[in-house]
């Protein structure tokens, strides 16, 4: 397959694609948080918690990936486990530790709100060739990593001081 035929562009304009994206998604994430009766940050959790599969995650995983306290994330999943979506079970190698798994009519639940974007995103990636695919994955996997340095400078620094 061939990617479509497309026009240069410029870092600022792509500075600003992007900014529209992440504010279109983060306005849908706000609105399937509210269908879901979640909030963003706990249907953040638990898209990691799905991420994971059945190498089942810690409190301390979620902490560490939501870059939030340990003691945040216990009433994240306390949220979560009232809600439904999420059970704790006790850590085989570790007694004192728990791992969080996905209750299956969750994932159901919330597979069907987002059934209909994911197949959108799959046909737009469709229309993209194995080449540029890759091109978009190295960028998106290296834009995630320069936003959690940046949030993990945010959070050593002051609110003064410029990151």
């Amino acid at each position: 397959m061939h990617g479509t035929p497309r026009r240069t562009a410029t870092p600022a304009q792509a500075l600003s694609a992007m900014d529209h994206l992440i504010a279109a998604h983060l306005i849908g994430q706000q609105e399937l948080a509210r269908r879901l009766g979640l909030t963003v940050t706990d249907l953040t959790c638990f898209g990691f918690v799905l991420e994971a599969g059945d190498d089942l995650l810690t409190a301390g995983d979620l902490a560490a990936r939501v870059h939030v306290t340990t003691g945040a994330v216990t009433g994240i999943l306390n949220r979560l486990e009232r809600a439904g979506y999420v059970t704790r079970r006790p850590d085989p190698a570790d007694r004192r530790r728990v791992r969080v798994a996905a209750v299956p009519e969750a994932v159901t639940r919330v597979e069907a709100v987002y059934a209909g974007h994911y197949k959108r995103l799959t046909a737009l990636f469709s229309d993209y060739a194995p080449d540029e695919l890759a091109v978009v994955t190295d960028w998106f996997t290296r834009a995630t990593a320069l936003a959690h340095e940046y949030l993990e400078k945010l959070n050593r620094n002051g609110p003064d001081e410029e990151c």
